[in-house]
């Protein structure tokens, strides 16, 4: 790899190149930030020095009528990118992530991030209504968000909405604003200005959605109203774990399944922690192992493995959720107390990977459950996801046989805090490409952010000539 960072790439080159279900040796054509075509590997072959193509040249190159098994000459200079046996995948699509950015930025920022995002392979992240301050619960908070967001991305952005009660009359007004969809807690969320919602509230915001190309996601846990009090030694994961006993996931998906039979949605995410961490191996006083759900047993974890196999879960992702250190009160170590959040963002490739490869999954499997499912999911799979034509040229490129230690000066979100710390991980990120600019390479990342503020487009464009708030 000769180019410099900031580059426009208008060839990346690979004998592994993940395309849908095959791995292939292809050379990527890029023009204007999107990719034109896919050919053989070395099928253009030039001298020319290493500057960017125009982008109607690029394309002329892409269809030149030539020989089939010849490779075609190129006259023009073109900025080729040749990774040789590393993988080339499209970029994954986290569509997970709490940025918390206005209003609790010292937990985690738009800028720290996105460069935490662009060094995991990352190309687009998904933000999470909450818990920013304000939350995106209204047009009005969207632009507040919007307007805290620019400038500062090392990676694309889109963004959830959030459903609370009484908000019914604010999503269409989001969607056509801009947003992927939504999100609501069926229990206490941790923040007083974004409220759990009721059953009641659920069919008005579905009602509301119903004939729209959105979804709605659920934060999966209802109160417990057996009303047994918690006991124990706060210090202990168990008692935590207790506290939460697995019959609230379990009668909060009935309820969610039961909405989605009614409402004809769904969608299945697990996370990286889920899939990597088990109760049993969790120390005392250790609360940056604590999220809710709770991170449960070891016989839980392997059915979730299984669950993926058996292609009942759609996408892992991140919930990358951090705090500052003190909120996690690790000097007294009670988990009862603590905040519930695990930050994962940079190493949800390397994690998933280091399970999965001696699971019986492929790297088209990776790229299904990491990249093209997240997109679909969040209205992107028209342009991101996959490596296609006319796609966005979003791409990672990683060494899946390299081992590596996760340590907290390579660490590049806010709060280095996370349970990972130590972990040898397989699959390392090498670099990341956005709309067809090299933004990182081997731990540096471009000078200045170029991510792009998403907005989709899941209705149809009101009647009405004024505005939608």
């Amino acid at each position: 790899m000769n180019v410099t960072l900031g580059s426009k790439l208008n060839i990346v080159r690979s004998k592994r190149v993940v395309i849908g279900n095959t791995i292939s040796a292809a050379d990527i054509i890029i023009s204007d930030g999107k990719i034109s075509n896919i050919l053989p590997w070395g099928k253009l072959q030039s001298s020319g020095s290493q500057i960017p193509l125009k982008a109607q040249t690029a394309m002329k190159i892409a269809h030149s009528p030539h020989p089939a098994d010849a490779p075609i000459p190129v006259s023009v200079p073109f900025t080729l990118l040749d990774v040789g046996e590393l993988i080339v995948m499209a970029g994954i699509i986290d569509p997970h992530v709490h940025v918390n950015e206005p209003g609790r930025t010292a937990w985690e920022g738009y800028r720290t991030a996105t460069l935490s995002a662009a060094a995991g392979g990352i190309t687009t992240i998904v933000d999470m209504p909450l818990n920013s301050l304000p939350p995106t619960t209204t047009v009005s908070n969207f632009r507040t968000k919007l307007q805290a967001a620019q400038g500062q991305c090392y990676v694309d952005v889109a963004f959830w909405g959030g459903v609370i009660p009484d908000n019914q009359a604010e999503l269409t007004p989001m969607l056509h604003a801009g947003v992927v969809g939504f999100k609501c807690f069926l229990i206490n969320s941790g923040v007083p200005e974004f409220p759990h919602v009721r059953l009641m509230d659920l069919h008005s915001a579905m009602s509301e959605l119903k004939g729209t190309n959105s979804v709605l996601l659920f934060h999966a846990e209802l109160e417990d109203t057996r009303g047994v009090p918690v006991t124990g030694d706060p210090t202990q994961y168990e008692t935590f774990l207790n506290s939460r006993p697995d019959h609230m996931e379990v009668a909060a998906v009935e309820m969610v399944a039961d909405l989605c039979l009614q409402y004809k949605l769904v969608f299945v995410e697990t996370t990286h922690h889920y899939l990597t961490l088990s109760a049993e191996n969790i120390p005392p006083g250790a609360t940056y192992y604590k999220c809710c759900p709770p991170v449960r047993g070891h016989s839980n974890k392997e059915a979730l493995w299984n669950a993926l196999l058996q292609g009942n879960i759609d996408m892992v992702v991140s919930d990358h959720s951090p705090c500052t250190p003190d909120l996690k009160h690790l000097q007294d170590g009670d988990f009862l107390k603590a905040w519930g959040g695990i930050s994962s963002l940079q190493f949800g490739l390397s994690l998933f990977w280091t399970s999965a490869r001696i699971r019986g999954f492929t790297l088209p499997d990776v790229s299904r459950l990491l990249s093209s499912n997240p997109a679909k999911l969040c209205s992107l799979g028209n342009r991101k996801g996959a490596i296609k034509i006319g796609h966005d040229a979003d791409l990672v490129i990683w060494d899946p046989d390299s081992e590596f230690q996760v340590q907290e000066k390579n660490i590049h979100h806010k709060n280095k805090l996370t349970p990972y710390l130590g972990f040898l991980l397989w699959g390392q990120v090498v670099a990341t490409v956005i709309q067809g600019t090299l933004v990182y390479h081997k731990g540096k990342h471009i000078s200045q952010p170029t991510g792009e503020l998403i907005l989709t487009h899941t209705v149809k464009p009101s009647e009405s000539s004024g505005p939608y708030y």
